[in-house]
C-alpha cells in the first residue's frame, strides 16, 4: 500500500539522521542552551534576515500553538481563527484548556481576510457591555492553510495592517511554511513573514525533520519570559540538542526549501493528472495538499493501491479525498499512481 494521506508518514532526512549519529555521544547542556540550538538560531535569523528576532525549538505543532496563544494573551481574552483553522478542529480543545477561546470565523477557503478581522473586532467593541463578552486578543492564520490555500504578499500586508491598527499581535502557523513557500502560486518569502507577523513558525514535523518546530519571535513584548511558556505547557526537550541539530541541518545549503519544492513538484505532477483526466476539485491548492473528488467507483479501485485521507462525502456517489505529498515522496510512486489516475 502507497500513502498519501500525509505529510509526516516517514522519518527524517538522512542528513539529519547522519547528524544526529555523528554527535550521539557528545555531551551537551540540555534544554534548548547548547551549541547547537545556536547554531540553528544563527541561521534562522539570517533566512529570516532579522538579527532581533527570538528563536525557540519546541517538541510539536500542538505543544506551540498552545504556548504562544497561551503565552500572549490575557485571561480574558481569546484567539481569531478561521472556523477551518487547526487550532479549532484539530486540537482536542488543546487551546481552550488553556482557557482560552477560540473566535472562529466563517471561511469558504480557510483563509481570513482583513475585513473579516476589522468586522469581528468592531462587533466586539459596538457590543452593549463589551467586557461581558471574550475580548479578541490575537489573530491566528495558516500558512498554508488546512486546506492547502495560501495568503499572497498583499493579503498578508493587510491583515498585518488591521492587527497593528488593534493593536492584535498576528500569529502565522507555520507547520508546513515550506510547502506554501514553494507554492507555484506563492510570492511571500521567509524576509517578508518575518516583518509581518508578530510570531510565527517554521515547521520541521511535516518538512524533513523527526519532530519539533521552530517558533520566532519578532514582537518585543512576546519575547519576555517565552522561555517558561514553553516548559509550562510541555514544549521543551530536555535533550533540546537533539531539535538544533535538526534545524540546522534544514538550514543549512537551503536544504528547507529544497527538500519542499520536491513535494510541491510532486503534487502539481498528480494535479496536472487529475485535470488531464477531466477530474474536479474541493478546493482549488496550490499546494502539496490536493484535494480531488472521485466517483465511489473510482475511489475503491484507487484504494487497491493506495491510502488517502477522506476528506468529505461530495453526494451519493462521490467522495473528496486529500492526496498529500511530502519532502520523501518518492517519484516512482508519483509515476505509478498518475498512470492508474490515466486508466480510471
Amino acid at each position: 500500500m502507497i500513502q498519501f494521506q500525509c505529510d509526516y508518514n516517514e522519518g527524517a532526512h538522512p542528513q539529519i539522521l547522519q547528524r544526529l549519529a555523528e554527535t550521539n555521544m557528545e555531551q551537551t547542556i540540555g534544554y534548548g542552551e547548547d551549541k547547537y540550538c545556536e547554531e540553528a538560531r544563527e541561521l534562522i535569523r539570517k533566512a529570516c534576515d532579522d538579527s532581533k528576532i527570538d528563536v525557540h525549538f519546541l517538541v510539536g505543532g500542538t505543544q506551540t500553538n498552545t504556548t504562544v496563544i497561551a503565552h500572549t494573551l490575557r485571561p480574558y481574552q481569546g484567539v481569531i481563527s478561521a472556523k477551518s483553522g487547526h487550532i479549532n478542529v484539530h486540537e482536542t480543545g488543546a487551546i481552550e484548556a488553556t482557557g482560552h477561546k477560540v473566535l472562529a470565523i466563517d471561511s469558504a477557503d480557510g483563509k481570513l481576510s482583513a475585513e473579516q478581522i476589522e468586522e469581528a473586532m468592531l462587533a466586539h467593541q459596538n457590543e452593549d457591555g463589551p467586557e461581558h463578552m471574550v475580548q479578541p486578543g490575537m489573530v491566528y492564520i495558516s500558512m498554508p492553510t488546512e486546506v492547502g490555500t495560501i495568503y499572497t504578499s498583499d493579503e498578508l500586508r493587510v491583515i498585518s495592517q488591521v492587527c497593528n491598527k488593534y493593536d492584535l499581535p498576528l500569529f502565522v502557523d507555520g507547520a508546513r511554511l515550506g510547502y506554501g513557500l514553494c507554492s507555484p502560486q506563492s510570492d511571500l518569502t521567509l524576509p517578508l513573514l518575518t516583518q509581518l507577523a508578530d510570531v510565527f513558525y517554521i515547521g520541521g514535523t511535516k518538512v524533513g525533520a523527526l519532530f519539533g518546530e521552530a517558533v520566532v519571535i519578532r514582537n518585543e513584548r512576546m519575547k519576555r519570559d517565552f522561555r517558561y511558556s514553553i516548559k509550562r505547557h510541555g514544549g521543551m526537550l530536555a535533550k533540546g540538542r537533539l531539535l538544533g541539530i535538526q534545524f540546522a541541518t534544514l538550514f543549512t545549503d537551503g536544504m528547507y526549501m529544497h527538500i519542499a519544492q520536491h513535494a510541491i513538484d510532486q503534487a502539481m505532477r498528480i494535479r496536472s493528472a487529475l485535470h488531464g483526466k477531466g477530474i474536479t476539485f474541493l478546493i482549488d491548492s496550490p499546494t502539496n495538499q490536493q484535494f480531488p473528488i472521485f466517483s465511489n467507483y473510482q475511489l475503491e479501485l484507487l484504494s487497491q493501491k493506495y491510502l488517502f485521507s477522506i476528506w468529505q462525502k461530495v453526494d451519493d456517489s462521490h467522495t473528496a479525498v486529500r492526496i498529500c505529498t511530502s519532502w520523501a515522496t518518492k517519484t516512482e510512486n508519483v509515476d505509478q499512481l498518475i498512470k492508474d489516475i490515466e486508466e480510471l
